[in-house]
């Protein structure tokens, strides 16, 4: 059997912002910048209706310092990540004794140790979990936490590996920042708390298949941070819209390899960074705008919440019972590099339930199969 990933839980902060009152901010903050018309038209067509802050805005609004962020980001984390992960394994009917690896995303706060270890040392985890901590791929890392616990459980085929992820993106506003990029970005992501775990043997979700990563050249400076004496900034070029027609190919020629068809899949989870790449993905790869329908909800819903995105996506395939047993789908990750991280993998219904349309067929290299591949096949 390959290892599967199991229904995902989430928490979000109950302060919340509409689209009208970030409109009514951004003309407020910047009333005399030269393209605020054309700002307040982006952050309209990004289609975020809601996003959950950590802080109440006025707070959020301050800078009090690094430090005081970096506490608030310890503070919160600690005290809403324990729910979260406790549901997550209940999803998936393991302990925590039962977990081998965590795998700890966020790119919007810094820890050393990482939070790995007051999870260890706090929750009652194991003291030989494997520690991943992964803290600089961004939007991109909730991709990359899945295919990483796949890999675990590939090279020890027993084990068990719980991903969180972190993200308070709301601590990286930078008042003095005004150039457009910016400006958008402060109406587009929100704070979200995730949690998913990858059983190696049984459980039921999305049994991982393959996974593979592409790195689009020179294109690093496109998605960033500088660091300032004031924390993050986060830069993003005008470009990154545009990024999936560079994607996209790598995409299809991915599940080529496995002889599955991009265009025909049953199930996509796809990181919602922003309406114009869900709907050139559509165009480029021939899906119908209606499998990117609960990507589009979560971006509506809570904004871009970076690393959290692909697991809030995952969670409404579980909860409105659309895939049948057997069904083919995708999971993409997109951040800064521009970094793409893709898994392919089928659903895996409880048992008893009765088998569905799932696409099949002889080609189709199925998960039994796959354990007999070479880590270095699957992940190629």
């Amino acid at each position: 059997m390959s290892p599967t990933l199991c229904r995902p839980a989430l928490w979000f902060p109950e302060n919340t912002i509409n689209l009208e009152e970030t409109l009514n901010l951004c003309r407020k903050l910047h009333g005399g910048h030269e393209k605020l018309q054309a700002v307040l038209r982006m952050i309209e067509n990004t289609g975020v209706k809601k996003r959950h802050i950590v802080q109440p805005i006025d707070a959020t609004l301050l800078h009090p310092g690094v430090e005081a962020r970096t506490e608030i980001y310890q503070r919160e984390t600690r005290r809403n990540l324990p729910g979260v992960v406790d549901e997550a394994l209940r999803s998936a009917d393991v302990h925590k004794d039962d977990i081998d690896a965590i795998v700890y995303v966020s790119c919007t706060g810094f820890t050393m140790p990482p939070m790995t270890t007051w999870m260890i040392n706090e929750l009652g985890f194991r003291s030989d979990v494997r520690q991943i901590p992964m803290a600089q791929l961004g939007c991109a890392a909730g991709g990359a936490a899945v295919n990483r616990a796949h890999d675990f459980c590939l090279a020890y085929p027993d084990a068990n590996v719980l991903i969180v992820t972190s993200e308070f993106c709301s601590l990286c506003y930078q008042p003095t920042d005004s150039d457009v990029g910016m400006l958008l970005s402060n109406g587009l992501f929100g704070d979200a708390i995730a949690a998913a775990v990858v059983r190696g043997k049984g459980g039921t979700g999305m049994a991982l298949s393959w996974n593979s990563a592409y790195l689009v050249p020179n294109t690093e400076e496109w998605i960033s941070y500088r660091v300032k004496d004031t924390g993050y900034h986060f830069q993003l070029d005008r470009r990154v819209p545009r990024t999936m027609s560079m994607i996209a190919p790598t995409l299809r020629q991915f599940a080529n390899q496995q002889e599955w068809d991009v265009s025909s899949l049953d199930f996509y989870v796809i990181h919602a960074g922003g309406p114009r790449i869900l709907d050139d993905l559509s165009d480029l790869l021939g899906v119908p705008t209606e499998a990117f329908r609960h990507s589009r909800s979560v971006l509506s819903d809570y904004g871009n919440i970076a690393s959290a995105v692909v697991l809030a996506v995952l969670q409404r395939f579980f909860d409105d019972g659309s895939v049948t047993n057997g069904g083919r789908g995708m999971v993409a990750g997109f951040g800064p590099g521009i970094t793409a991280e893709i898994a392919l993998g089928t659903w895996r219904a409880p048992a008893g339930r009765e088998e569905g349309n799932g696409t099949t067929g002889e080609a189709h290299r199925g998960p039994e199969q796959v354990a007999s591949l070479s880590p270095a096949l699957i992940a190629r």
